[in-house]
């Protein structure tokens, strides 16, 4: 095995041996193949430590402290805070504020204006003073940055529901929007899938504009007191924005004017909607924002807080807690374990783990009983199509994704189960429903097709991040990937996908990551996609992806990008390396042939010396996200399984190389 650099660079082989001494080079590469076997047997037995004994995986789901913040001002609402609760929250935001006074979105971003607003009111709520040296930080840099009025819409929301704005002042969002048939443009299917589970509810949050009473004043965060929001030019008439703000305008007035009648109807059907749409533990799509805004409407509707609906809301609510050694209460925006658990299947077999060892069999247990087999909101675009898919969360029916069936059934597919009957007829069913979900432009959203209306970004409402749900890259690579393994490469479906991502490959030779950060995510997600799916390593595609990653690997050996790059382009593949980056990279390389380049050897080396005793990796940087740039997720088990996967691939190879050949003559 000779090891080589045919990279950009041009540098010479790893060992920096003269090139005419063969076996220099080949010992120093087993050294390293010798290294990386032993970081993955660490890696396998730190993993299996942290399975579950139902079969599942779980890491907590960091984003930022909005999450905390709307939990102590939801029970601020409905007066039912007690002093544990928000004494721990506040331990736990105090804790995330930066030296300037302000709270960010990401590990090392820069501070963010609404995450600190929220922040500072929920430490008032908890007994903080304004003058205290901390908030008084706060509150001048709330001021610098233009104050309340600058924030986005969903912080002035929480604010108006103590009268700390006003109602008036926010973009209307009415209940009759229930009344769009599918085909009417800003309907609620138009909206992804995130999006439409908070709308609904704001719509009758929206038409109640409740005030409860404020228990302090906020003048220290506006500019001017006297008139908190000042004035503002609209955009020109004839643009989209100057279109959507007029919109605003005459829906202020219709506010006015709404017949009451017709106005009641639309929030019992809106009311009718959230209900239906809960899940059995009680949560909403299982997310957070979902869950606190339809607690609020039903609440506003005259649920008391003993219904069955209410009282189960509020009990998913609280498991979305994780408690802190220092007595710190963070809130999880989201739970990930079906993701994190076919993520960790996957990462254990691939590292030698044999098929039908007890923790991957338990996992597939557990994964089996997940499948969703009923219809959701996605069968409203494809009513025809039969249900078979997993989602992201425990309980979370209603929408299955097509990122997480696609790796579901990868997981599935190393997996050797005692009943092969039941694993084949559940993936069998996960293949026809991805493939039932492509969109028109043959590609892969993640939970809808064709969720790509240009109406709902436009909103005024809409200034939260990502409303709608086109399709991605990194999706569309996993899904092509699954395709292929299961014998479907050359499927009319799967060469769509396929040419959808060779159509959308920057002109750098990166994929732009939706799901993941960012270009190093989306080519990390599809080389091995278009390898695995017949794609040459010597394709011109796959040659100008190679060669960016290797030309933005970090001078440590490991890659890292910043989700500054989804603002700046100067960002784009530069950042702090980290383990789950410098993984999704090397998962390129190797799937393209690269294993015995000299980017290759340094990526594992920086893998093998980054690892902990304990075999986990430490990782303080986000490198998942919600919305790209506006809402970022730091998932603390990505950390650990992508770097044994690459390890495991560097060691034993890729479990299914060797079906590569079948796939092309399926």
């Amino acid at each position: 095995m000779t090891a080589t650099t045919d990279g950009p660079t041009g540098a010479a082989n790893i060992t920096g041996a003269p090139a005419d001494d063969p076996t220099e080079t080949r010992t120093a590469a087993n050294d390293v193949t010798d290294v990386a076997r032993r970081a993955a047997e660490r890696s396998v037995e730190h993993l299996l430590g942290r399975q579950d004994e139902q079969g599942w995986w779980k890491g907590d789901l960091a984003t930022n402290v909005t999450m905390d913040a709307e939990d102590l001002l939801l029970r601020q609402f409905l007066g039912i805070q007690d002093p544990g609760t928000t004494r721990a929250a506040a331990l736990f935001i105090r804790g995330e504020q930066l030296g300037d006074g302000t709270w960010n979105t990401f590990y090392g971003g820069p501070g963010d204006l609404s995450a600190t607003i929220e922040a500072y009111v929920a430490l008032r709520l908890a007994g903080d003073r304004p003058d205290e040296p901390h908030m008084a930080r706060a509150s001048g840099w709330i001021r610098d940055q233009g104050g309340i009025a600058a924030a986005r819409v969903f912080t002035r929301i929480w604010l108006a529901l103590f009268g700390w704005w006003k109602w008036d002042d926010l973009p209307e969002l009415p209940p009759e929007l229930m009344f769009f048939p599918k085909w009417v443009p800003l309907n609620i299917y138009d909206f992804g899938c995130w999006a439409r589970q908070t709308i609904v509810p704001l719509t009758i949050v929206s038409a109640k504009r409740p005030v409860r009473p404020a228990p302090f004043a906020l003048d220290e965060l506006h500019t001017d007191p006297d008139h908190p929001n000042p004035a503002r030019k609209l955009a020109p008439p004839t643009s989209w924005d100057g279109l959507f703000q007029r919109l605003d305008k005459g829906l202020h007035l219709y506010q006015k004017v709404a017949p009451r009648p017709l106005r009641r109807i639309a929030m019992n059907v809106a009311a009718r909607w959230i209900i239906e749409r809960q899940e059995n533990d009680g949560c909403w799509g299982g997310i957070q924002p979902p869950a606190v805004y339809s607690i609020i409407a039903l609440h506003l509707l005259g649920y008391d807080l003993d219904h069955p609906v209410m009282k189960a809301g509020l009990a998913s609510l609280d498991r979305f807690a994780v408690h802190r050694e220092d007595g710190a209460r963070m809130i999880e925006a989201c739970q990930s374990p079906v993701w994190d658990t076919c993520l960790a299947t996957i990462a254990l077999a691939d590292a030698g783990l044999r098929p039908d060892h007890p923790a991957l069999v338990k996992a597939a247990d557990w994964m089996l009983a997940e499948e969703i087999t009923r219809p959701g909101d996605w069968s409203v675009r494809k009513p025809e199509l039969s249900p078979g898919g997993w989602a992201f969360e425990f309980h979370n029916d209603n929408y299955p994704d097509i990122d997480d069936t696609a790796e579901v059934v990868l997981a599935l597919r190393r997996v050797r189960h005692p009943d092969p009957a039941r694993l084949e007829a559940a993936i069998a069913r996960g293949v026809r429903w991805n493939l039932g979900m492509q969109s028109r432009n043959g590609a892969w959203g993640a939970f809808d097709a064709d969720n790509t209306s240009p109406f709902p970004n436009r909103l005024p409402f809409c200034d939260f991040g990502e409303v709608i749900d086109p399709p991605s890259a990194d999706v569309t690579g996993h899904v092509v990937e699954m395709l292929a393994v299961e014998g479907l490469a050359n499927h009319p479906r799967t060469r769509e996908g396929i040419e959808w991502l060779l159509a959308e490959q920057e002109a750098c030779g990166a994929w732009f990551g939706r799901w993941g950060v960012n270009y190093v995510y989306g080519t990390g997600s599809v080389v091995p996609a278009l390898i695995t799916a017949g794609l040459p390593a010597g394709h011109p595609a796959i040659r100008r992806a190679v060669d960016w990653l290797e030309s933005v690997q970090n001078d440590d050996g490991g890659w890292g990008e910043d989700l500054r790059s989804y603002q700046e382009e100067k960002w784009i593949g530069h950042g702090e390396s980290t383990a789950s980056q410098t993984a999704w990279a090397l998962l390129a390389l190797l799937a393209a042939g690269r294993r015995d380049t000299a980017s290759v050897t340094r990526g594992v080396t920086w893998l093998t010396e980054a690892q902990q005793a304990d075999g986990s990796w430490d990782e303080p940087y986000f490198t998942g996200t919600g919305f790209p740039w506006d809402f970022s997720i730091n998932y603390h088990l990505y950390r650990q399984v992508f770097p044994l996967t690459a390890l495991g691939r560097y060691v034993h190879g890729d479990p299914f190389a060797d079906r590569t050949d079948a796939a092309e003559g399926a």
